[in-house]
C-alpha cells in the first residue's frame, strides 16, 4: 500500500532562499507550458515535452526538473478533463465548468514541486538532504520527523517526493510503499458508532468523545465571523491559515482515534464494523444551526483514516447498514423512534433494555456485522 510521510526540513536562511527561488522558477515554467498546451491542445506528456523542453532548458532549469514541470502540466490537465467528465464541475454550459475549460491552468508561485532520486538523495544517518535547485546542487539540508515516521522512510520510500512551503515552513512529501499485511479471520467484531458528540463509540464501551473538537471549532467560527465582518486583504489570509489550522488539528484528532480502535482489534483479534454513512447529509433532517456542523463534521476522514491503518494491520473492516441502528434494541430487536427518548439515552419499550445511545448503536453495528460475515462465509450446498 502506498503512504504518504511528512518530512520537515530545516534549512538555514540562504538555503530557505534558494528553494524559494527554485519554487518560484519551477511553477512559473509550468505556467508557461499550461499556457503552450492550452494555446496549441497539446496535453499529453510526450508531445507536450517535444514543445517545449528546449525552451525549459534554456531558462535554466535542469534536464530532470524540465520532465518534472511537463508531466505536472500534463498530469493536471488529465484530472481537469477527468472531474470535467465525471461531472465535478457541473453541466455542459454551468459557470465552473465553462471557466475551467475556457482559461489555462496556473500554478502558484509555492505549487508543490516533485523531485526524483536523481535530483534529491536522502543521508538518514545525518538526517540531511542533497536537493536540486535553480543556483545549483544544495547539500547539508537538515530534516527532522516523529521516529515512526522516519524508520518508514528509511524502509519504504520508493518513487518521487515533493517538495512543499506552507506559512513559512518547508517539507518534503515523500511515497512510501509498505507490503500489506493479510487480513486474519476475526474471532469477532468491534461495532464502531461515529457521531459529533462523541467521535467514535465502540461495543466494548469505549467512548473517544469530541467535546473538545467541537469547542475548539465552535471558538474557530467565532473568530472566523469576526474576521468575515472585517472584509480586507489582511482578513481574508488570515481566514486562510485559521482555516488549514483547524482541518490539521481535526485530522490529527482522527488519527488518534483510528490509531486506538484498530490497535484493540489487532490486539484482539477481532474485525472492525463500520456504519455504512454515504449519503449521510441526504438521508438526515437537522435543525438549521446544525447544519454548518454537519455538513463538516470529518465522518469519512475518520473512515479513511480506521480503513489504511487497518490495512497495515492486517484488520477486516466491514461496513454495514446504518439504517435504525440507534432506535433499535439489540436485546429484542424492537424498533421505533420513542426508544431513545434523548440524543444520550436508550430505552427500549418493549423489554425495558436500557443504555448510552451510542454504545446500543455500536452494538447493533457489531451485530449487524456478525450476520452479514456468516452469510457471506457460509459454504455453497452443493445438491447431491
Amino acid at each position: 500500500m502506498k503512504l504518504v510521510v511528512q518530512i520537515k526540513l530545516l534549512p538555514t536562511p540562504a538555503q530557505a532562499a534558494a528553494l524559494r527561488s527554485t519554487l518560484r522558477a519551477c511553477n512559473d515554467a509550468a505556467g508557461d507550458v499550461s499556457q503552450v498546451g492550452f494555446e496549441t491542445g497539446v496535453l499529453r506528456e510526450y508531445a507536450l515535452r517535444k514543445l517545449t523542453y528546449a525552451a525549459l532548458r534554456a531558462r535554466g532549469l535542469g534536464a530532470q526538473a524540465a520532465q518534472h514541470v511537463i508531466k505536472k502540466v500534463a498530469d493536471a490537465y488529465a484530472t481537469l478533463h477527468a472531474n470535467i467528465r465525471g461531472g465535478n464541475l457541473g453541466s455542459t454550459g454551468s459557470g465552473r465548468r465553462a471557466k475551467a475549460e475556457s482559461t489555462p491552468i496556473t500554478f502558484r508561485h509555492d505549487a508543490a514541486q516533485p523531485f526524483d532520486d536523481r535530483c534529491l538523495s536522502w543521508q538518514h544517518d545525518r538526517r540531511t538532504v542533497s536537493i536540486w535547485t535553480v543556483t545549483g546542487r544544495m547539500k547539508n539540508v537538515r530534516f527532522t520527523g516523529s521516529p515512526d515516521q522516519l524508520a518508514i522512510l528509511r524502509a519504504h520510500r520508493r518513487g518521487e517526493s515533493d517538495l512543499v512551503s506552507r506559512d513559512g515552513m518547508w517539507f518534503l512529501i515523500a511515497t512510501c510503499d509498505i507490503e500489506e499485511k493479510p487480513e486474519f479471520e476475526p474471532v469477532d467484531w468491534i461495532g464502531v458508532d461515529r457521531g459529533i458528540v462523541n467521535l467514535a463509540t465502540t461495543s466494548d464501551l469505549d467512548n473517544f468523545q469530541g467535546r473538545g473538537l467541537r469547542r475548539y471549532r465552535r471558538w474557530h467560527a467565532r473568530k472566523r465571523a469576526e474576521l468575515q465582518a472585517k472584509q480586507t486583504k489582511s482578513a481574508r489570509r488570515r481566514l486562510k491559515r485559521r482555516a488549514k489550522r483547524e482541518s490539521r488539528h481535526a485530522t490529527h484528532v482522527n488519527h488518534g482515534v483510528a490509531k486506538q480502535v484498530v490497535a484493540v482489534a489487532e490486539r484482539t483479534g477481532r474485525g472492525i464494523a463500520l456504519e455504512d454513512l454515504g449519503g449521510i447529509r441526504d438521508r438526515v433532517t437537522v435543525s438549521r444551526h446544525q447544519r454548518a456542523t454537519l455538513a463538516s463534521w470529518p465522518f469519512h476522514q475518520l473512515e479513511r483514516h480506521i480503513r489504511y491503518k487497518a490495512r497495515r494491520a492486517g484488520v477486516p473492516v466491514l461496513t454495514v447498514d446504518a439504517r435504525y441502528t440507534s432506535q433499535m434494541c439489540p436485546r429484542c430487536r424492537h424498533s421505533e423512534r420513542a426508544n431513545r427518548p434523548s440524543r444520550d439515552n436508550f430505552h427500549c419499550r418493549r423489554c425495558g433494555l436500557a443504555g448510552p445511545a451510542d454504545v446500543v448503536a455500536a452494538v447493533n453495528v457489531r451485530n449487524r456485522a456478525r450476520s452479514v460475515w456468516v452469510h457471506v462465509n457460509v459454504p455453497d450446498l452443493v445438491p447431491a
